[in-house]
């Protein structure tokens, strides 16, 4: 069987002005790596790899490595004659290039070193020999652990396929009538993903369908509307249906899953897909609104905005895309808004992606998989550096170290080249504390666009109370209302809520977190035997990366453990109370070096009450992707 990554054969009717006129839509980086395959012999490859056509560096969303135009244009001249003679030969599949020189292209497409220990991560994401080495092989066994999966999201949908795939019965409950989880909800105007589609996706799942660089909620839950479908998950699901409680039984070693329908489930595992910012957030004001209010991620489908005056109270990574959304339709936007928010400059976020990008990625060897290592490469722990105090750095309060401050410098002048001519706008949207403490939001200049607008205003204010027909601000002025809009966010702390988790002995798990939520590697806790959370405490990530990536290397953590209490014929599976405690404090101690604990944030939902962290992941995602891939037996308990 061919590699699926090794392309399509070209078409005979397709012609070379067709070819070149795709081609002009492409990464030039991720094409002329593709010509590597596609060429024959060492020495065509070395012209490559060592030619003046090369990119002169790598930054997130920057898809030419700042190639001159010229060279653009020699590198595609170049690829077409490259690619008519791979066709002359008949399309083959090419050969398999040997390990280190697909990490010399690695380094050659990063301009920079690609440590060693990142190579068999790579090369499992990017999949080159067309294997999904993730996927379990089926085991023997499986079939007598009967699993109940919590959620049909995106995490949910994996460890669908993954059990599947495995040979593990499985009941998947959702309570929403569809899968896509958060992509399901959050229907507000402008909703869309702030990392690159192409990454933004299963590693196993083709990218070619993509409309955009960064797709729209449409576009989202259809991909996971797909993928459930093409994977069979659907007869496994019952939409509709809320997980109340999971209750352990200690004397027949299995869970119960009760239903809000007041029904039952019995599994011998679970696996609890229910994510963090899942449960909205909405402040509890004193007053009451007559008119329409609500959350953006209950967004009414029969709400008319026009010419109506809407007020919205937020303005986090959801109220930055929903403002540039509604501005031109209402009569006025009034955004009541504490902190301002940092904004990382990404001109192209609203692009479409050309139709040369879905050819390509179906017809030219790896070309995708390139492309998918240019989107993931520059967010792998690149903005770990950024994030980490340097405790003699001052003043903290501004930036925690010299890198740090080249960031907010960076990001300060992004700001006010859009606004520099009003000075009184600018000091409410440079943000006071250091960046990436917060969620930092992708830019193309349609958030400021909107701010300057005659019938939208900024109001650096929170709420003090509601009116019939106005929200009143702190100050106590009166902000008119027909709309009422919360872009507050989510109980991103509240883990697991509302549901009741019991564990052995009837143990509740929140009354044993506390005020501190924590997991083996986010995802197992001793004393709640066999029982796993996919985007649980400190599995977030901050700096970089995809939520994806962090979900695939959760569930080859909980397969895992399946792998281990199937093979060894036990009941259940735990973490040791030693190894629970020291991914714990050590998670915790790294965590209280990175900014997200600065104490001059003021608001966010990074940090608790206390000022603590406990949902983002400190560590580089390599030494995540090893940990979970391979955990150590000796970190856990089958009984």
């Amino acid at each position: 069987m061919r590699n699926p990554h090794a392309g399509r054969p070209i078409e005979p009717d397709v012609t070379d002005q067709e070819i070149a006129a795709a081609l002009e839509d492409l990464s030039v980086p991720a094409l002329l790596m593709a010509c590597v395959h596609l060429v024959e012999g060492d020495a065509q490859r070395r012209a490559i790899l060592d030619g003046p056509l090369r990119p002169q560096g790598l930054f997130l969303n920057e898809y030419q490595g700042y190639m001159s135009p010229e060279d653009q244009a020699a590198a595609r001249a170049f690829a077409l004659d490259v690619i008519r003679a791979w066709r002359e030969r008949g399309c083959p599949e090419p050969e398999p290039l040997p390990p280190g020189l697909l990490h010399e292209m690695m380094t050659w497409l990063a301009c920079d070193s690609v440590g060693e220990e990142y190579v068999p991560m790579m090369l499992e994401e990017l999949a080159l020999d067309g294997a999904d080495s993730r996927a379990p092989e089926p085991m023997a066994g499986a079939a007598a652990y009967p699993v109940v999966i919590i959620g049909c999201g995106m995490s949910g949908l994996l460890a669908a396929i993954r059990l599947q795939q495995a040979g593990f019965p499985f009941v998947v409950v959702e309570k929403n009538p569809g899968p896509g989880g958060t992509w399901f909800e959050n229907r507000y105007p402008g909703a869309r993903v702030d990392v690159g589609s192409h990454f933004y996706s299963y590693s196993f799942e083709p990218a070619d369908h993509w409309t955009e660089f960064f797709s729209r909620q449409p576009e989202l839950l259809s991909y996971f509307e797909r993928v459930a479908d093409e994977h069979g998950i659907r007869e496994h699901v019952r939409f509709g249906t809320e997980a109340t409680a999971a209750t352990y039984d200690d004397e027949s070693r299995t869970w119960t899953v009760t239903l809000a329908d007041g029904s039952d489930l019995t599994a011998r595992a679970v696996v609890c897909a229910v994510g963090q910012l899942n449960r909205p957030f909405v402040p509890d004001v004193p007053g009451d609104f007559a008119g329409p209010a609500f959350h953006t991620a209950r967004w009414p489908d029969d709400v008319d905005l026009t010419g109506k005056d809407v007020v919205m109270v937020g303005a986090g990574a959801t109220g930055f895309q929903v403002a540039p959304a509604i501005a031109d339709s209402v009569r006025s936007l009034t955004v009541l808004q504490r902190t301002a928010q940092w904004m990382f400059p990404n001109p192209g976020y609203h692009d479409a992606v050309g139709p040369g990008v879905g050819w390509a990625i179906r017809h030219l060897p790896f070309y995708g998989r390139w492309f998918r290592f240019l989107t993931l490469w520059p967010g792998c722990d690149a903005g770990l550096a950024a994030a980490k105090v340097d405790p003699d750095w001052s003043p903290q309060q501004q930036s925690v170290s010299e890198v740090n401050d080249m960031v907010r410098v960076m990001f300060t002048e992004w700001i006010t080249s859009q606004v520099d001519e009003d000075p009184e706008l600018v000091a409410k949207v440079v943000p006071p504390y250091p960046p990436t403490a917060k969620r930092t939001l992708q830019d193309n200049g349609s958030w400021l666009r909107t701010l300057t607008r005659d019938n939208v205003e900024l109001v650096r204010k929170g709420v003090s109370r509601l009116e019939p027909d106005a929200v009143v601000d702190e100050d106590g002025v009166r902000h008119p209302a027909d709309v009422l809009v919360w872009a507050t966010g989510f109980r991103a702390n509240d883990f697991l809520v509302p549901m009741t988790v019991t564990g052995r002995g009837g143990v509740d798990l929140r009354e044993h977190w506390g005020a501190r939520p924590r997991a083996h590697l986010g995802v197992t806790v001793p004393g709640f035997p066999s029982f796993f959370m996919l985007y649980g405490p400190a599995t977030n990530l901050a700096s970089g990366g995809s939520i994806i990536l962090a979900s695939e290397c959760e569930v080859s953590y909980v397969l895992a453990c399946l792998r281990m209490l199937v093979d060894a014929g036990g009941d259940t599976i735990e973490p040791t109370g030693a190894a629970y405690d020291d991914y714990y404090e050590r998670t915790q101690a790294e965590v209280k070096t990175m900014v997200w604990s600065s104490p001059y944030i003021g608001h966010g939902y990074y940090q608790d009450e206390a000022g603590e962290v406990h949902g983002l992941n400190p560590w580089r995602l390599v030494d995540y992707w090893a940990w979970t891939r391979d955990p150590d037996p000796a970190d856990f308990e089958v009984a």
